[in-house]
């Protein structure tokens, strides 16, 4: 998201790549919702060990392909990891919904926080915006600059809680089928709407903030050259 914050001059720089481009493309959408739709299908007709193994093969399987294609480690290492952190509890519990239950408290975990930085005045993203740029801006003093970082960080809220309420909900109604549906289409589609408004509030504050910085020092120089 650095790429997309920073001041650059456009025409001694390369095209800036898309959020989604950022977020792994089509490819890392695809990753996430794979091992999804296939444990969700084997649970349709098979034995729920059978699909518990179907959805570690197919995170194995993804995890050596990801790491064909040069991604880092880290990543495909995540990604296989949550699959299987996944599969284990279906297994310890004998439930197929719990396949879901990480993301969802995860989800819950993640509107706290966001919420409640703006409740407390220091929305999120302004936060995160002020130590990736040194941590020396008074960005809270600037009333422009703190509101498109309390809509950015109500916006990953929204995101987080609809992701809550909606698949707690599957998940109470025992709706494996439906809770499926919901993580695909509330992934990474709503976290792509989120991470826009996100990019557009670092834009402003980049603007905005480093523009008063200049003049400012431009003043003190000019102080300075006047004594």
């Amino acid at each position: 998201m650095l790429n997309e914050v920073d001041e650059v001059d456009d025409t001694a720089q390369p095209a800036r790549p898309t959020v989604l481009h950022q977020m792994g493309g089509v490819a890392g959408f695809v990753y996430s919702t794979v091992p999804v739709v296939v444990f969700v299908t084997a649970d349709a007709f098979l034995p729920l060990p059978v699909a518990i193994g179907v959805a570690v093969a197919t995170g194995l399987a993804l995890f050596v392909v990801r790491l064909l294609r040069g991604e880092r480690p880290v990543s495909a290492v995540g990604s296989l990891l949550g699959v299987a952190v996944a599969a284990g509890i279906v297994a310890w519990t004998g439930s197929a919904r719990d396949f879901f239950v990480i993301g969802i408290w995860a989800s819950l975990a993640g509107f706290v926080v966001t919420f409640g930085s703006v409740l407390a005045r220091r929305p999120l993203t302004g936060v995160i915006w002020n130590a990736l740029h040194g941590g020396t801006h008074a960005w809270r003093s600037d009333r422009a600059v703190r509101v498109a970082h309390d809509v950015a960080t109500l916006a990953a809220a929204s995101v987080f809680g609809s992701r809550f309420a909606i698949q707690q909900w599957l998940y109470l109604t025992d709706s494996t089928g439906g809770l499926g549906v919901a993580r695909i289409v509330m992934g990474t589609p709503l976290t792509v709407l989120a991470a826009l408004v996100v990019v557009w509030s670092f834009r402003r504050s980049t603007s905005r903030l480093r523009t008063a910085d200049n003049s400012r020092k431009a003043d003190q120089e000019s102080g300075k050259a006047q004594k």
